[in-house]
């Protein structure tokens, strides 16, 4: 039977050894300020939001970096970027990012977009298109070794791929990789990659909402739980120069025409009932469906009259 040592304190005070079962010893958790600076700022306890171990890149809005350890997306490490829709919001959640980087003089290398991408958009953004490098890769296997050999080479300033069909193994084989990249390295899969095990550092998903906005919500990190959504407030390029003010606010014009209070909260008319007896309002010869033919009634009505 093994042992471990543990100590306790004698009458006199004095620290006395001696030898306990294993699953006697408990190990006390030390309280902040009880340990040398040096020590207690090279630990990280779970309930606290982590340091990233390298550097990192600043997302562009700050709610959104107060959510990521170090305060923006890491580098030598992979960032999984799940959404519903492929090529529709990713570059609206990765633009500031990727500006910065582009500021700074390095390329940004695409590996495998569902669509092609939108230079003009991207040079709303602030993309110049001369340091952006687009690698065509059609199939899974050609996407999943072009993104490694990118990773290995650490020659871009920014690397983005799309492999929504990549393995755990893969992710896994890509986050070892990862750790000599010095630039960030995002991964855009579907939402129902959320339920696969993955060895990415950091995982977000992506969502629209209403009023120009993106809904964030950690669901990997190195820290605590993340409760809730960070709403980002996000208006494609060149959109925001013409859309009048009440376009900018969808969800009070859609409120507006609804009837309902501009307080956010919908209230469910109530639907007229017909007493038994009481007769039906007539319905117009020309009611039409909404799908652009005449409705059932209006058809009944026809037959009746050409018999």
């Amino acid at each position: 039977m093994s042992a471990v040592l543990s100590w306790a304190g004698d009458d006199d005070g004095l620290p006395t050894q001696a030898l306990v079962h294993p699953s006697r010893s408990r190990a006390r958790r030390s309280q902040p300020g009880e340990l040398p600076p040096e020590i207690e700022q090279a630990i990280w306890r779970g309930c606290d939001l982590g340091a990233q171990a390298g550097e990192v890149v600043s997302s562009g809005f700050a709610a959104l970096d107060a959510e990521l350890p170090g305060g923006g997306w890491p580098c030598q490490s992979i960032a999984e970027v799940l959404s519903p829709q492929p090529s529709v919001l990713e570059w609206r959640v990765i633009g500031p990012a990727l500006r910065a980087i582009v500021a700074a003089g390095r390329n940004v290398v695409v590996v495998g977009p569902p669509k092609t991408p939108h230079l003009p958009g991207l040079r709303h953004s602030g993309i110049d298109e001369k340091h952006l490098v687009w690698v065509r890769a059609d199939t899974p296997a050609e996407r999943l070794w072009c993104t490694e050999q990118l990773v290995k080479s650490g020659a871009s300033g920014a690397l983005v791929a799309w492999l929504p069909q990549a393995r755990p193994e893969q992710i896994r084989r890509l986050q070892v990789c990862a750790q000599a990249c010095e630039g960030p390295v995002f991964l855009f899969r579907p939402a129902a990659a959320q339920h696969e095990a993955s060895a990415a550092s950091l995982r977000v998903m992506a969502t629209f909402a209403l009023d120009w906005e993106i809904q964030v919500h950690v669901l990997k990190r190195r820290g605590p739980t993340h409760e809730g959504v960070v709403r980002l407030r996000s208006v494609p390029g060149g959109l925001e120069a013409v859309l009048t003010p009440r376009l900018q606010m969808p969800s009070r014009l859609i409120a507006t025409r609804e009837g309902a209070p501009r307080d956010g909260t919908h209230h469910t008319p109530a639907r007229p009932t017909l007493s038994e007896g009481a007769a039906r309002p007539a319905v117009h010869e020309a009611a039409v469906h909404a799908l652009g033919g005449a409705t059932p009634s209006a058809r009944a009505r026809r037959r009746a009259t050409v018999r």
